[in-house]
């Protein structure tokens, strides 16, 4: 049962400001309070990445846990998530007067994605990374029995716990500091989400991004980004 800890962020105290209402407009991916994230953005980083990557396609949206390692293009979903995020942690940051602890190059991200350096999405990916670990350190979260319950099957989808293994029994395993690490990050970015009024377009709810994955980039632990349903329709393009 393996898990690799992408980030390593716990809590911090977010100013939250008063939420707005339902925001829907044309050509807007996401809102981060009145920062918009277009629709002609996300197709900007993605055409970039087709014009130095020719022969791969994007990965579905939803179906990002099937796409293979090596070089592939994001989903689009995961182009609107690391811009979301990216926007929340710049913002928290400048309030609070965080400065990163580490510095994530691009060439690290393209390395590991199998994308090239120079392009807008291994930029922005560094950037986020390194945005994230200035954030303050916080005490870890234990998991929930719901939570526990949600790690097991995704780690089996993942194939890293073997299907007959049961939740009392990965749990040992699991349950540990990288995995309570992880909860106390989604919660502090959950926090600054919501401070931030973030809203996300329909067409790419519900909107996640990765704390904690197992091999094979399957998410183990997420951040929720925007409204969790997809109770409407915007045609976006």
């Amino acid at each position: 049962m393996r898990a690799r800890r992408l980030l390593a962020v716990a809590s911090v105290a977010v100013g939250l400001v008063a939420l707005s209402g339902c925001r829907a407009e044309p050509g807007v991916a996401a809102y981060v309070g009145d920062h918009r994230i277009t629709e002609d953005a996300v197709t900007g980083v993605l055409d970039e990445l087709k014009g130095q990557l020719p022969s791969q396609e994007p990965t579905p949206t939803g179906q990002e846990s099937a796409a293979p390692a090596g070089s592939r293009l994001p989903a689009r979903s995961q182009v609107v998530s690391t811009l979301v995020l990216l926007k929340v942690c710049q913002q928290v940051s400048t309030e609070k007067n965080y400065r990163p602890q580490g510095q994530v190059q691009a060439e690290q991200v393209a390395q590991q994605f199998g994308l090239p350096a120079d392009a807008a999405y291994s930029q922005r990916v560094a950037e986020l990374y390194t945005c994230l670990s200035g954030v303050p350190a916080g005490q870890p979260v234990a998991p929930t029995e719901e939570e526990l319950a949600a790690l097991v099957a995704a780690g089996k989808q993942a194939g890293a716990i073997p299907p007959e293994v049961t939740v009392e029994q990965a749990a040992g395993q699991l349950d540990g500091d990288q995995l309570r690490s992880a909860l106390a990050t989604r919660n502090t970015l959950a926090e600054a989400v919501t401070g931030y009024d973030v809203t996300v377009n329909p067409r790419y709810r519900p909107l996640e991004f990765p704390v904690l994955s197992f091999t094979g980039e399957v998410p183990a632990v997420s951040v929720p980004l925007g409204e969790s349903g997809n109770d409407s329709v915007i045609d976006a393009r």
